[in-house]
């Protein structure tokens, strides 16, 4: 029987998913809300790809999953789970994979989020909730000198969180709030705890659940993390930083937030992302929990499962958990984007990406705001494609990515990515090589 499946989602995670379900001897037909070029052009099986439509287009996206008789629809992106997409799909009789608009409260509000830790005990920084630009810049005054986060309550694309490493900092952060908008009218200062982050992924059924997979994202735009946060640079997996302890500590952590959110009548059906921090003494805070894979995060995870993605996604479905199987490869992802991102990169839009053609040819590239426009790969948007890396070890992985990069440029000099993706498990693999 052909089955159609629709991914909600229009970046590289969208790219990675949209990879992951036609590879299943079950998918016939894939359709991607928006989608992008590259996972229209490439495929080999029919892909339909709506880019005038946003994630948040919530009955015109259940009149699509009705006309074209999807058998399932994936939500992979936050503001459509923020939207109740999951809800008003299943509520005219489709079946998703997704948190509703409930149990996605956890990504979607952070102060609830926060709230919802400290309830369950799980392990998390001290914060204050603030609702005005005089509530946080009164506390900083009477705090210590310290360092914290201050971070928007509401949804805000990956950035934020703005670091700040004393109280004219944080006090400077306070009223950079109003800049995220409604997402920033209420707001958190968190006391900073150091160590060593880490992204894990878990399949989650009601109280059932089983962890995917770990990664360590690069959030920052520039070489050694420095620079704005952006939605991620690039990413690898399996860090080393993640040892059986941690792996431990992340189990329990996940039980406590699924059970938790069953007892509070949210039961969560989905990803869930927990981004981590292990101290120096080896102890796992969650810095936050995400509703749906991370982007970059799930450009190196999903190529190392060996199962039927749709088969396990349905399993999941009907209430079982199958055994996740993987490969032992290590993977390294570079996200390649216009000079400029994620601040103003409006001159380097409609640029020709040269040497793509070349690039396809040589690795998996997972597509974002790249354009195929007359034949010519074009710039789109702020980080344009993925560049997939993969082999025994992290020096093997980045050595694939970066020399397939090497390929490739935005007329003018205008493609920017950082160059030290996996710089921590590189540098513990020469340390180890003696």
């Amino acid at each position: 029987m052909a089955t159609t499946v629709l991914v909600i989602d229009g970046g590289g995670r969208a790219a990675v998913l949209a990879h992951k379900y036609l590879q299943s001897i079950h998918v016939q037909e894939l359709l991607v809300v928006p989608g992008n070029d590259l996972i229209r052009i490439i495929s080999k099986k029919p892909v339909k790809i709506f880019p005038h439509l946003k994630t948040t287009d919530t009955a015109e996206i259940v009149e699509i999953a009705k006309k074209e008789k999807v058998d399932l629809v994936d939500v992979a992106q936050d503001d459509a789970v923020a939207r109740g997409l999951s809800d008003s799909l299943t509520k005219a009789g489709i079946k998703v994979f997704g948190p509703t608009k409930l149990a996605g409260q956890i990504e979607w509000d952070k102060v609830w989020a926060r709230k919802f830790m400290k309830k369950f005990n799980i392990p998390a920084p001290s914060f204050k909730v603030c609702h005005s630009e005089a509530d946080g810049i009164n506390f900083i005054k009477n705090q210590n000198d310290s360092k914290w986060f201050i971070k928007a309550a509401g949804l805000a694309a990956g950035k934020g969180a703005l670091f700040a490493k004393n109280k004219k900092e944080a006090k400077d952060s306070v009223k950079q709030m109003k800049n995220f908008g409604k997402s920033g009218k209420t707001y958190l200062i968190e006391k900073c705890i150091f160590g060593e982050e880490f992204s894990a992924f878990a399949l989650i059924s009601n109280k059932n659940f089983q962890i995917i997979g770990f990664a360590q994202d690069h959030k920052q735009v520039f070489d050694g993390d420095r620079g704005p946060n952006t939605g991620g640079m690039g990413c690898s997996s399996h860090p080393q930083v993640v040892s059986l302890k941690v792996e431990a500590q992340v189990k329990s952590i996940i039980k406590k937030t699924a059970q938790g959110l069953s007892k509070l009548r949210r039961p969560y059906v989905g990803i869930l992302y927990l981004g981590g921090m292990v101290d120096k003494v080896g102890k796992v805070w969650v810095i936050e929990f995400n509703a749906r894979w991370g982007d970059p995060e799930a450009q190196v995870i999903l190529p190392s499962v060996k199962n039927d993605y749709f088969e396990l996604v349905t399993s999941l479905l009907k209430g079982s958990m199958p055994k996740i199987k993987k490969d032992n490869k290590y993977r390294v992802i570079v996200t390649a984007a216009s000079k400029g991102y994620p601040g103003d990169y409006s001159k380097v839009i409609g640029k020709e990406i040269t040497g793509f053609d070349k690039l396809l040819k040589k690795v998996t590239v997972f597509g974002a705001g790249a354009k195929y426009e007359n034949k010519k790969w074009k710039t789109a948007g702020g980080r344009l494609f993925y560049v997939l890396g993969e082999g025994q070890n992290v020096a093997q992985a980045r050595e694939m990515a970066y020399n397939a990069l090497s390929l490739v440029d935005v007329k003018g000099n205008n493609l920017h990515y950082r160059r030290d993706i996996g710089y921590r498990d590189l540098e513990r693999f020469y340390r180890k090589k003696g």
